[in-house]
């Protein structure tokens, strides 16, 4: 499949169209991912094997399929989490508990490289898809197993949804405004993202393990531990018993000024200083005020930052004085950086990511929509952009494949299995 780049005058966002047509190897061509998958943690995982080219067959139940299918309809009637994590991949719909089942997971784990799960605790031992259970039959099989705690401990069997994990793992500890009472989760589902990363990462190890072992090996990926890891600033900060962060809303909890700040009546200006070069910058070139730099009140970050109350106020003055462009135009002379406090429409639509031509279009069962190309561009190939499948799409050619006459199929639809 080539990606063929063109530029329909009705997209906004600057969408290209995507069509099969011969490329480049891609680095997973040829491996075969089967994944019993829900929500966004695992979907977000293989959607990644697929961007680089790897199948991945997709058990959903039947009818009801994955659940993220029913978060919401906002992309043309599809919901915006499945849109997000589900593209390019095969649907197999399959009730695991009814007659014939079992001898079908079968066929595909012997074909498989890799098997992919996030069901409840204990779900996929009871149903003898534990690594132990399949080493010995699948000595290549990769088994990638993510839960919120992972295995072992006292909170091995206690189920976990993004925002659980968020507040389990301090995050929330940390994030929104300064009241008791102003704590606020994150807006997308990080612990889910952070947990689908490192499942896909443990994936392509083991892959690259198997290359030098011939065997396959087993991944564990705790979304608890997932999301900790991207704690450690915060972690070390208050280590040993020193206090936290202090919660700073948009701002820094402890760099000043890095956050938002007025301008223009009704519009922000977000900036961000790093260092006592940038602060003098800031002094002389934005504010005007190079008295500032060595004033015993705001000369080094400690001081800034305890006393940001008195700097924000001269700051907001002097913004209110500029308005919001020529604060813009002064911090990037200076420069510092700086940026737009974006709507999501405003992302769609940002000139940065059409410049760099990174939306295309792929299929859905409601018609075209749009995806971002995956970052981390490789120009040796081209990421796979297939389509986003409906309920069971590919139930029958999978069967087919696997040796499965249409009468059999039938039977497997007449017993509920399908």
């Amino acid at each position: 499949m080539r990606l063929i780049f063109l530029k329909p005058s009705t997209l906004s966002y600057g969408a290209k169209t995507v069509t099969d047509q011969a490329s480049s190897p891609r680095p997973l061509d040829g491996i075969t991912v089967v994944s019993f998958e829900h929500a966004i943690a695992a979907p977000f995982c293989t959607r990644q094997l697929a961007d680089l080219g790897a199948r991945v067959i997709k058990i959903e139940r039947p009818k009801v399929g994955d659940f993220a299918r029913a978060y919401d309809a906002r992309a043309k009637g599809l919901s915006s989490h499945f849109v997000w994590t589900n593209r390019s991949k095969e649907s197999l719909a399959l009730d695991a508990k009814k007659p014939g089942a079992d001898a079908i997971v079968d066929s595909l784990l012997a074909k498989a490289d890799v098997l992919v799960q996030n069901l409840a605790p204990g779900a996929a031992a009871r149903m003898g898809l534990s690594f132990e259970a399949l080493h010995e039959r699948f000595p290549r099989l990769i088994v990638c197993d993510i839960s919120g705690y992972g295995e072992g401990g006292p909170y091995e069997q206690k189920k976990a949804y993004d925002l659980l994990i968020q507040s389990e793992g301090g995050f929330l500890s940390v994030t929104g405004g300064a009241g008791e009472d102003e704590i606020a989760k994150a807006g997308c589902s990080i612990a889910d993202i952070a947990a689908g990363m490192y499942a896909y990462t443990g994936v392509l190890s083991a892959l690259h393990l198997r290359n030098k072992t011939g065997k396959g090996s087993r991944v564990d990926v705790s979304m608890l531990e997932s999301l900790v890891e991207w704690m450690g600033y915060p972690l070390y900060y208050s280590f040993d018993g020193a206090p936290p962060p202090p919660r700073a809303g948009a701002s820094h909890s402890t760099i000043y000024p890095y956050g938002p700040f007025p301008a223009t009546p009704g519009e922000t200006v977000m900036l961000g200083l790093q260092n006592e070069r940038e602060w003098a910058l800031f002094c002389e070139k934005v504010m005007e005020k190079p008295e500032l730099v060595q004033d015993e009140r705001f000369n080094s970050n400690a001081n800034r930052s305890a006393n940001r109350d008195a700097l924000r106020e001269i700051i907001v003055g002097k913004f209110a004085e500029l308005g919001t462009q020529e604060v813009v135009d002064r911090l990037d002379k200076a420069p510092i950086a700086n940026a737009q406090v974006n709507t999501m429409k405003q992302v769609w639509e940002h000139p940065q990511l059409r410049a760099r031509e990174r939306w295309v279009e792929v299929d859905s069962p409601q018609g075209k929509l749009p995806a971002l190309l995956p970052p981390g561009v490789n120009r040796a190939f081209e990421p796979r952009m297939d389509a986003i499948p409906s309920i069971g799409q590919h139930s029958e050619a999978i069967l087919s494949e696997l040796g499965y006459s249409k009468d059999e199929i039938a039977n497997l639809k007449e017993v509920g299995a399908l």
